[in-house]
């Protein structure tokens, strides 16, 4: 079982007097203060040591920048980011941040470029980040201008370390973080790669919303098989997810920050569900039917268990397969009342077109409307609502009280406990 890397109810001193009122309830992992969600001053030490710190943070698809010059918008954390395709085939990513005077020089989500330009002073950059071109660098005439010892390339924009496993690409702040096989760890790599096994991938297309609620809360609701069977209606009455059906929800053994839910679908397109399990799940109707019942056909086309997996990697993404619709979902903190959330939809490139249709109908399964993801998007706003908004300042976990990380029920938050004394550790909260 994952050791604790903190001490219950311990608080490390900080220089922010912010932060030394946040003391963690006595209660220890079986609780969660609100201040976690709701603190500002907790909010920029994430992003510090989290998003910043020793973490691998997904950024794009590599379907996405197929081409040289190729470029994509994207966000390791809060910052914006700018992922593109040098001529060499080599990925880089950078901050969208002139070092000029801070102006985000790219505008556009996507697109094809030779270089980048800032429009506020036309300072230049090449696909790798590096400063090319300074307007008037020597002034006129012999007037204003640079410095002499102003040297291009000590003032390119700042670069992060890049990797990619399998399409997926990656970046960091650190010199320290390991190898991605290795932050992965063995068991969610399997799964990573059940996903992408190195075939090469089609964009689909994407989705984008805003969610008014911290950050994390997403990372827990996928970690909290509990609400699944109970808030999903759609989930429980089609059999995607249902309380007694072949489920698991798996934590890494490393560290408890990533996870995997997973569950096996049985072949009937309606669930069989016991009278005494229906009464404990008001979601769940007898009445409701599919005017299109392809719409759950699944083509088993993985060497997996599982019809539907939900993966979390810490911090910033998740691998969703859930029967054959495939995408990723990246976390974007917005502050800590909000979060946005891109959406990239996919497939494989040898898929037929009896397929693509395929994935394209399940994808309404998906995304800020859809049949599953609608209902997450509103408790998680009224679950901030609730801890920004009330007196009450802790929120109690203690289903499946005293397991910490991989759970045998989902009737259980032992992986959010796990996440959480990471999260403590690094947090030093």
């Amino acid at each position: 079982m994952y050791q604790s890397q903190t001490v219950i109810g311990q608080t490390v001193a900080s220089k922010d007097p912010a932060l030394d009122q946040c003391v963690w309830p006595e209660q220890g992992l079986d609780a969660i203060p609100d201040w976690v969600y709701t603190s500002q001053a907790v909010y920029d030490r994430e992003m510090e040591r989290i998003f910043q710190g020793d973490t691998w943070n997904y950024v794009a698809l590599e379907c996405e920048i197929p081409n040289a010059g190729d470029y994509k918008r994207s966000y390791v954390g809060a910052i914006p980011v700018v992922v593109a395709r040098a001529e060499d085939g080599t990925i880089s990513v950078f901050e969208n941040r002139c070092a000029h005077r801070g102006a985000e020089f790219c505008r556009s989500s996507q697109g094809n470029a030779k270089e980048f330009v800032c429009p506020y002073h036309q300072w230049s950059y090449t696909l790798k980040g590096d400063l090319q071109g300074v307007p008037f660098k020597r002034g006129v005439n012999k007037e204003g201008g640079m410095p002499r010892d102003f040297r291009n390339e000590d003032h390119g924009l700042r670069k992060l370390n890049v990797t990619a496993l399998n399409g997926v690409i990656f970046a960091s702040y650190s010199d320290k973080v390991e190898p991605i096989e290795e932050y992965l760890t063995p068991e969610i790599l399997e799964d990573f790669k059940v996903v992408f096994p190195g075939k090469k991938l089609k964009l689909l297309g994407y989705y984008r919303n805003e969610l008014p609620c911290n950050w994390k809360m997403y990372h827990e609701n996928l970690k909290d098989p509990y609400h699944a069977t109970l808030l999903h209606s759609f989930l429980v009455v089609f059999g995607l997810l249902v309380a007694g059906n072949k489920s698991m929800m798996f934590a890494d053994n490393k560290h408890g920050r990533h996870g995997i839910m997973g569950s096996a679908k049985k072949d009937e397109i309606y669930a069989s569900v016991s009278e005494e399990t229906k009464k404990e799940m008001r979601s769940f109707s007898d009445e409701l039917r599919l005017r299109d019942e392809r719409f759950l056909d699944f083509v088993k086309e993985f060497n997996s268990p599982w019809s539907v997996t939900m993966t979390t990697i810490w911090p910033n993404l998740v691998v969703q397969r859930e029967m054959n619709t495939l995408g990723v979902r990246q976390i974007i903190p917005n502050g800590p009342n909000s979060m946005i959330m891109q959406w990239t939809m996919f497939g494989y490139e040898d898929d037929t077109e009896e397929m693509l249709r395929h994935r394209l109908r399940q994808g309404n399964l998906m995304g800020p409307s859809g049949f599953l993801g609608l209902e997450d998007n509103e408790a998680m706003r009224f679950v901030q609502e609730g801890v920004r908004r009330s007196s009450t300042d802790v929120n109690i976990i203690k289903l499946d009280t005293g397991t910490v990380g991989t759970s045998n029920t989902l009737i259980s938050e032992a992986a959010i406990r796990a996440m959480y004394q990471y999260y403590r550790g690094v947090m030093e909260l």
